[in-house]
């Protein structure tokens, strides 16, 4: 597959997989059944339970083992089609590898739960789209989880997978995509992951950084624009994450509000640093993230769109 930004953006077919993708991933949602991001998971699992005795280069070896393996197999099922229905094929992958719906479809349900009071549905809603422990969070803290994942997510699962469409096509998406599956699953700094999740974080990590800062741009753009740079510039640095730490931050100061601080992970308590500035959130923040989320994916399009019709003049 070319991998020339600059040749992809000028082919018609790469405009019409986009077209496609989006709109399967806004009409249709996930998959309810064979999604292939759960078979990934499972033959990750399988992998590491084989692999993992706690050393690096093993981690590095699955890494490369499923997405070699993945990459080979689109590359010949793609092949195998006719010429003429290829886009299809980006245009499926980029659907499968987009969130955008299904992160709408977590989060509604902490704002829903939050505004009507139900303060024990809120927290179920968020412990099933967030890693820490929501037991004992009061309401601002569940609205501060659920915004953060909104954030955090937006870029892992929509702007990130743009990014990688538009570099790299239906493949490009797709590998990035499962890249982030494998940080999210091996790269917990437990005991059982600290050394075998070590290649999937920093890969993740280096195939995020532009994307995440680009995102981190449009949220900026979006919303407190002056207040959102400056807690880019000022806060992100102090996060853990190198792409987190500038997406929330910026996302925070965009939406004005007060995110961060400690949380319970894993049966510790980690003292984050606060990002944002402004008030403490409340359920009704939940869907201005949500919404800064859609703003910022109708400007990426838009932005693609422009950028493909100005290099095909």
């Amino acid at each position: 597959m070319n991998l020339d930004l600059l040749t992809l953006l000028t082919d018609r077919e790469w405009a019409w997989a986009l077209l496609l993708g989006v709109a399967a991933d806004v009409l249709l949602g996930e998959p309810t059944r064979w999604h292939p991001l759960v078979g990934f998971g499972r033959a990750a699992a399988w992998l590491e339970q084989r692999l993992n005795r706690g050393r690096r280069w093993q981690g590095l070896l699955g890494w490369l083992l499923l997405l070699v393996g993945i990459a080979a197999a689109y590359g010949a099922a793609r092949h195998a089609l006719p010429a003429a229905a290829r886009w299809m094929a980006d245009g499926l992958a980029l659907y499968f590898a987009l969130g955008a719906r299904s992160l709408q479809e977590h989060v509604w349900p902490v704002r829903q739960a939050l505004l009507r009071g139900d303060l024990a549905a809120a927290r179920g809603a968020v412990q099933r789209i967030v890693t820490r422990d929501c037991s004992g969070l009061g309401a601002a803290a569940v609205a501060g989880a659920a915004i953060e994942s909104t954030l955090e997510n937006g870029n892992d699962a929509v702007f990130g997978t743009l990014f990688w469409f538009a570099v790299g096509g239906g493949l490009g998406a797709l590998l990035f995509r499962l890249a982030n599956t494998l940080d999210a699953m091996w790269g917990y700094r437990t005991e059982r992951y600290l050394h075998y999740g070590w290649a999937a974080a920093r890969l993740d990590d280096l195939l995020n950084w532009l994307p995440a800062r680009l995102t981190a741009l449009s949220y900026a753009g979006l919303g407190y624009t002056r207040l959102a740079l400056w807690c880019w510039r000022h806060q992100a640095p102090l996060w853990d994450s190198p792409n987190a730490g500038p997406v929330m931050a910026a996302g925070a100061g965009a939406l004005g509000l007060k995110l961060g601080g400690a949380a319970h992970y894993h049966g510790r308590l980690e003292q984050r640093p606060v990002l944002g500035a402004g008030r403490l959130p409340e359920g009704g923040d939940v869907g201005r993230a949500l919404a800064l989320v859609a703003s910022a994916l109708l400007l990426w399009l838009v932005v693609l769109t422009v950028l493909h019709v100005g290099l095909t003049r």
